[in-house]
This record gives structure tokens, sequence and C-alpha cells, in this order.
């Protein structure tokens, strides 16, 4: 990698941090430039403006959650398995592997209303966890492991939206208890798709 790309990847890491806890409009250019200890100059160097930093930021923001989110989850090998490493890479979210929270709630409750770019980017990367959930319900039937009368795309729907409601109640109530509580019922409902032996 060249040093410029160097350069342009370490400003959107040292952004990244702040978009995510302050969002795009609480984080001013003056912040991303003390962060990422660079001048004015070299940054408007890599991006034409504050709108071209952010896309590349929230693109790197989804980007590393769903890879880190992936990583942990496909290290198992069964689909329950995977089920429950989702559950367990969520079960602390007053503690996310990204500081601020998850970058899929941030986002986009942020460009709901405002920013269709970014709602674009957010909506995009929704649909992909979700396809991701479904292949994973889907290889547990087929191989036998869950019942064919597990409604995937139901549940894959139910379970993302579920875990990233809990996310929020956590983080606003300041503990983790609900998301606790939410992968004790989800362990139990799990339970019941389970193929017969």
């Amino acid at each position: 990698m060249k040093k410029a790309e160097k350069t342009k990847q370490f400003i959107i890491q040292q952004a990244a941090t702040l978009y995510n806890k302050k969002g795009i409009s609480g984080t001013t250019v003056d912040e991303v430039l003390d962060v990422a200890n660079v001048a004015r100059g070299c940054l408007y160097n890599h991006f034409e403006n504050k709108d071209a930093l952010s896309f590349a930021t929230v693109d790197f923001l989804l980007a590393e959650n769903q890879r880190a989110v992936s990583a942990f989850v496909l290290k198992e090998k069964t689909a329950l398995g995977k089920i429950y490493g989702y559950l367990l890479f969520n079960k602390t979210p007053l503690h996310t592997h990204l500081s601020g929270g998850c970058p899929i709630l941030n986002m986009a409750a942020e460009s709901d209303d405002n920013n269709p770019v970014v709602k674009e980017k957010v909506k995009k990367n929704i649909l992909q966890v979700q396809q991701f959930f479904k292949n994973i319900l889907q290889q547990g039937i087929d191989e036998g492991e869950f019942k064919a009368s597990l409604d995937v795309e139901g549940f894959a729907f139910k379970l993302f939206c579920a875990v990233q409601s809990a996310i929020v109640m956590c983080r606003v109530l300041d503990s983790n208890k609900p998301m606790q509580l939410l992968i004790r019922n989800f362990k139990a409902e799990m339970k019941c798709f389970m193929a017969q032996e």
C-alpha cells in the first residue's frame, strides 16, 4: 500500500471512532484533524469535502463490523453454533468491539430522513446481514440440524431486529441484562427447531 493510501486509511480509522460515538453531524472536521493529527490540507488532499470523508468512514465502520461478526460466527461449524456465536458476539452491548456501539444502529438512526447516501449504505449492509443469517439457517435445515418447518426468512429477520433492539435498550439503560435475557430466550426457542435425533 502506498504512503498516500496508508494516510487516507489512517484518517478514516481515526475518524471512525468519532463518527460511531458522535454521529456524522456531531463530528466536526476539526475534531477529525485533531484525532488524526493531520493538517487540513492533508485531509482535503484525500477527501473532497466532509461528505466524502463521511461516506468513506461509514463504509469502513460497516465493513469492519461485518468482518468482526463474520469472523466470530464462522469459527463455529454447526448452524446452531453460528447462531449462538452471533448472540455471544453481542452479549455485552456496553462493551462493543467498536467503541460507541453498533455502527448499523448509529448510522441508521442518523441517516433515516436526512442522508440518503448513508441510508443506502446501511440498507445494503442490513440486507447482507439478513442474507448471512438466512444462509446459516438454511444450512441447518439442509444438514438435518433444524426442522424443515423453520421459517428461515422470518427467523433471520427476528434475530437481527431483536439483537439490534436489545443493543439500544442496553445502552440506554446502561445494563447488559436485557441482552442476556434475550439470549436466554433465543436459546430456549432454538431448541424447538432442532430436528429429532
